[in-house]
């Protein structure tokens, strides 16, 4: 077991032999119970991957800042809702001054654990510095055009930008990038204030990481040295479950009490829900798409690439994984978003013949590929489609399924040299409602970090640091779908979907806290 606070009193974790996240039943009783003791408030989740960083500058998916959320604290928060929206959190105050500079004020009495003082702006100013001058932090992006931050006095300070920043109020201060650490916490903890991963120095937050078991769990409890408004639940308890199958049956097991649904099975749940439980759906802002690494020698003529474009009937994908219930993709930038295409410039079903006539300009054949994606259910029935596809323009894909916590690092630099034998890949990203996440992961900075594809453009990358600037919406929307079709153009791309997101809870358990697009806000949920 990894116990990650070692001294606190929290409940003791109880010696199972049950397999997490199928419904399997341990001496009679409920899984939760079976690992768990009863006490308390509990809130009982499933996150959809497993927990591999805590550390805001290197995470890598949005599970991980859903616990972060719990645990640190941020200038700003996202407001639960149908609308999307911030709220303060540590801030007490926070203003736009000018276009290139923000002035904060932090509430009084904020305390990081582990005896490492009070939050003021001096922690604020080295986490966001950290973000973008640490040597490899994979959301570096999030910052854009960050200069640097300011103190005024211990409470106050002036975030800095080069340049005008338009997404700042929905992409960093309320998510990963806005997290605040300590920072003397992290230099005993690193010495240089590198990546800590799963080994918080210091919490802030209403809650704290009491245990965390890899591919198991992960138990928050509250955190003694909180004075903020209190949360709801006394401890949450979060199962990663990564097939979304098996997170279903976790559900109506008793195992978990929120979780999210495949959108084939939404139907019969939403007809028919289990007992004292509500079904809804949400509009989601992820996209997914098929990615080839350019880099690759296989790859790197264009009319390879887009021979396998072409060859990919989206349709037919959506219909084998989805159960046809997902609309295709025109982009990455999502339907209500600034910047959404009306439709790509390959069409959704492609065209065989056009393919082989790209084939044929490439003078290739017998070409066999790899494939590589998560191992969750959906993921693997996209990749098989894909197999069958590409066979009927006599292309052969060997597929490669890992754990989530091996995919997500296959294309990263930082993680040796792996990215080498990548070619082509399935990815999922979440997402925030401004064009700029959509679309910041394609520049040449991000190659060696998560742009996979390898994918290197001028224009798209003047177009990127110019639409940032802007906060007219049509004036922004002709410079993002312009950098959608340079992207497409480049045959590195085909898009897929940005899918759904419907959730399942339990109404006599809890009173979920949502953002938009579904995802859960654990510290405001209240129990019922």
């Amino acid at each position: 077991m990894n116990t990650v606070i070692g001294n606190l009193n929290r409940r003791a974790l109880l010696k199972s032999g049950a397999t997490l996240g199928g419904g399997l039943i341990a001496s009679g009783m409920p899984l939760s119970q079976a690992i768990w003791a009863a006490e308390g408030k509990v809130l009982k989740v499933c996150s959809t991957s497993n927990l591999t960083k805590l550390d805001p500058a290197f995470a890598g998916q949005g599970v991980e800042v859903d616990v972060m959320n719990c645990i640190y604290s941020k200038l700003t928060r996202y407001k639960p809702g149908s609308e999307w929206g911030w709220e303060l959190e540590a801030a007490d105050k926070i203003e736009q001054v000018d276009p290139t500079h923000i002035r904060f004020e932090l509430k009084k009495g904020i305390k990081f654990s582990g005896g490492h003082g009070e939050l003021t702006a001096s922690d604020v100013k080295f986490s966001f510095e950290r973000m973008i001058n640490q040597k490899g932090a994979t959301n570096k992006a999030d910052w854009g055009p960050l200069d640097h931050v300011e103190i005024e006095n211990d409470h106050a300070g002036v975030i800095v930008f080069k340049t005008p920043y338009a997404p700042v109020w929905l992409v960093p201060l309320p998510y990963v990038a806005g997290q605040i650490l300590s920072e003397e916490a992290v230099m005993k903890a690193t010495k240089d204030g590198g990546d800590f991963g799963m080994k918080p120095p210091a919490f802030s937050g209403p809650y704290v990481l009491a245990d965390w078991k890899p591919n198991q769990y992960a138990l928050l409890t509250r955190n003694p040295d909180w004075s903020g408004p209190k949360a709801g639940f006394d401890e949450i308890r979060i199962l990663p479950i990564t097939d979304i199958k098996a997170a279903e049956r976790a559900y109506q097991a008793g195992d978990v009490d929120f979780t999210t649904v495949s959108l084939d099975s939404f139907g019969a749940f939403k007809s028919d829900p289990p007992a004292n439980t509500k079904v809804e759906e949400h509009s989601s802002l992820r996209y997914a798409w098929i990615g080839m690494n350019m880099d690759h020698p296989k790859l790197k003529d264009i009319n390879v690439r887009q021979a396998i474009q072409w060859a990919i009937n989206v349709p037919q994908i959506l219909d084998a994984a989805y159960a046809g219930q997902a609309q295709v993709a025109t982009g990455t930038i999502p339907p209500g978003v600034v910047g959404h295409r009306d439709k790509a410039l390959v069409p959704p079903e492609g065209d065989l013949a056009k393919a082989k006539e790209f084939l044929e300009k490439a003078g290739a054949s017998d070409l066999r590929f790899t494939m590589d994606c998560s191992n969750d259910s959906v993921s693997s029935a996209i990749a098989q489609t894909v197999q069958a596809q590409l066979s009927q323009i006599g292309v052969s894909v060997e597929v490669n399924t890992s754990d989530s916590s091996t995919f997500w690092t296959l294309g990263l630099e930082s993680e040796g040299e792996r990215w080498k034998d990548v070619q082509l890949f399935l990815m999922d990203f979440s997402s925030l409602p401004d064009p700029y996440y959509d679309t910041c992961w394609f520049v040449k900075d991000q190659v060696g970090v998560w742009n996979w594809q390898r994918f290197r453009s001028d224009r798209f990358d003047e177009l990127s640091a110019k639409a940032i600037t802007i906060s007219e919406p049509d004036e922004r929307a002709k410079l993002y779908r312009e950098m959608q079709d340079i992207l497409e153009q480049s045959g590195s791309v085909r898009f897929l979907t940005h899918g759904a997101t419907p959730v399942m809870y339990r109404t006599t358990q809890m009173e979920p806290a949502m953002r938009p697009d579904g995802n859960p806000l654990y510290t405001q949920f209240k129990p019922v």
